[in-house]
């Protein structure tokens, strides 16, 4: 993938009237990749990215010289020799350009343009889109009355000049290619994306384009190989901050945790994911303005770990698709929430299958049933039903699953099933607790994506709800959540004495929740076989995936939203 510079991109389908020279190498590269980043602002870093920055850093100090329409004839003395991150434009042409170097030679200009990786083996030592890129800028700087034969494309990893004749084929192909951009960008359709391209394997945007992921749902027919074009897991983690009365600070590039009356926590910022205050914890205004300026979002949530909301930056540029979203989610359609149900009904079931001390045939029956039922739902009323009655067979055999830790969790849970505001025994406040946690994550995620998270397909709109973090949830309640109670009670992790009742409830204690939330992210950071692409991903991953997904649904790229479920 090339580098990039720091022009800007548009913030919808109706473009500006400059097309950065940058987005139109990238059309030429690939459609896809050039409308995901300059209609929809979508933008993700990776090696390449970063290593194209450091090759940029020194083209990168603007030199203070300006360089104005020249008079050929009469070239003024003191014309600058070379000048470097030179921004030119120009209404005619429809283009701006920020050009790394230009060297001049009296009223000759030569436009240079670095790149980050070594000179390509082929007969032009170079690719179409860097040399239209390269063209684009020459074209820019004879507006300016220079005279411009060719460019020089420097490769940094080989510390070699190529120089490209600019001659009336490199010229027509460029301004072809502008064209080109500005229909797609008008068109406000995204392009399907390139199948099984060795081009995919070094983009930055894999993960955002999930290229084989949406050609295997959108083409069954296509070979089921699916390459797995992101890191399994993202290592930027969470930051949890519970204890009453700290502190978050910043200094330099990190995090400063100060908890009242101990000695502060330094945590560096690139390695967060969000940031998450239980309680009474304090934010400077300046550790707020870097976290927003990082784009890493701030979760409030009550002590007890109740989910208040987030606050993070201007928010994503995708406005196409929060169109889309609400398009949708007022048309009434309920394939996604039947899917979202049946999804979280199926993992019920096997939950159960897997972890009931002895076979249940007839519950195990009567949960693919009720799967079934929520498929093919023909009201909103009907599937909120087929839900509720699933959700009262599941919790009513719950305790069943609770075994080796004692007699008090169990007949606890099974005495009074599911309840909450506030749960009233001991397994009721960790599974509040731990979906508390994982609205959080489906909710940043869903953020993250470009969703507008408070509309959702399945859960009713409500002021202060996240109803479409709440849909994402669904399907990963028993297969986190549910999961994460289990074990935390069955291996003794969680005793009597890490609860307090207070009242008519149920409370965990600051070490309890510790103990939770060190289960939440080991059963995050845990590494699944992706039962539809077979690739190895952990469930945090596996959240943004879905995510994803629902939103190429959303936009049409493909027919069905799937549910994770496993077998």
């Amino acid at each position: 993938m090339t580098t990039h510079d720091s022009e800007p991109l548009a913030e919808s389908s109706n473009a500006p009237d400059l097309l950065p020279a940058r987005m139109v190498n990238e059309f030429v590269y690939c459609p896809r990749l050039a409308y995901l980043e300059w209609v929809q602002g979508e933008w993700d870093d990776n090696l390449d990215t970063l290593q194209g920055r450091f090759a940029h850093r020194r083209v990168d100090r603007e030199t203070i010289v300006e360089v104005p329409e020249i008079d050929p004839e009469n070239l003024p003395p003191d014309a600058p020799r070379s000048t470097r991150s030179l921004t030119l434009s120009s209404t005619t042409l429809g283009v701006i350009a920020k050009v790394d170097l230009v060297e001049f030679d009296g009223a000759v200009a030569m436009p240079i343009d670095y790149k980050r990786g070594k000179v390509p083996e082929n007969d032009q030592r170079s690719f179409p889109p860097e040399r239209v890129q390269l063209a684009l800028q020459g074209l820019l700087l004879r507006e300016q009355g220079y005279a411009v034969d060719q460019g020089v494309l420097y490769f940094v990893a080989s510390k070699t000049r190529v120089e490209i004749e600019l001659d009336v084929i490199e010229e027509m192909q460029a301004l072809e290619a502008v064209d080109g951009l500005r229909k797609l960008a008008e068109s406000g359709k995204l392009p399907p994306p390139l199948v099984d391209s060795p081009k995919c394997i070094r983009c930055s945007l894999a993960g955002i384009c999930l290229p084989d992921e949406i050609n295997r749902l959108a083409h069954p027919g296509l070979p089921a190989d699916t390459r797995r074009l992101v890191p399994a897991r993202d290592d930027r983690l969470p930051l949890y901050i519970q204890s009453q009365g700290a502190t978050v600070s910043k200094r330099g590039e990190r995090l400063i945790v100060t908890p009242r009356g101990e000695p502060p926590t330094e945590v560096r910022m690139m390695e967060v994911a969000h940031v998450a205050l239980f309680g009474g914890v304090q934010v400077t205004t300046q550790a707020m303005q870097s976290l927003l300026e990082h784009d890493i979002p701030v979760a409030y949530l009550s002590q007890a770990g109740w989910f208040f909301g987030i606050v993070s930056g201007l928010g994503h540029k995708n406005v196409e698709l929060r169109m889309a979203q609400h398009r949708l989610a007022d048309s009434g359609d309920l394939a996604i929430a039947r899917s979202i149900v049946s999804g979280k009904v199926l993992n019920q079931r096997t939950l159960m299958r897997r972890n009931l001390p002895e076979r249940d045939v007839k519950l195990i029956g009567r949960l693919a049933l009720f799967a079934r039922q929520a498929r093919h739902a023909a009201s909103a009323p009907t599937l909120l039903g087929t839900e509720g009655i699933a959700a009262h067979d599941y919790f009513g055999n719950f305790h069943r699953l609770f075994r080796g830790a004692g007699e008090w969790a169990g007949p606890i849970f099974a005495a009074g099933g599911r309840n909450r505001r506030p749960p009233r025994d001991e397994v009721n406040a960790v599974l509040s607790f731990l979906y508390a946690m994982l609205t959080r994550e489906c909710t940043v995620a869903a953020q993250m994506v470009g969703f507008d998270p408070f509309r959702g397909f399945y859960h009713v709109p409500k002021y202060g709800r996240p109803a479409l973090g709440l849909d994402l949830c669904e399907e990963f309640r028993p297969l986190i959540a549910d999961s994460i109670c289990l074990t935390l009670f069955n291996q003794g992790e969680l005793r009597e004495g890490d609860f307090i009742r207070r009242a008519r409830g149920v409370a965990l204690t600051p070490e309890a929740r510790k103990t939770v939330l060190t289960g939440f992210e080991r059963r995050m950071s845990q590494l699944i076989t992706h039962p539809v692409f077979g690739y190895t991903v952990s469930y945090r991953r596996v959240i943004e995936v879905q995510a994803r997904l629902l939103r190429a649904v959303v936009l049409g790229e493909i027919p069905a939203y799937r549910p994770l479920t496993t077998r």
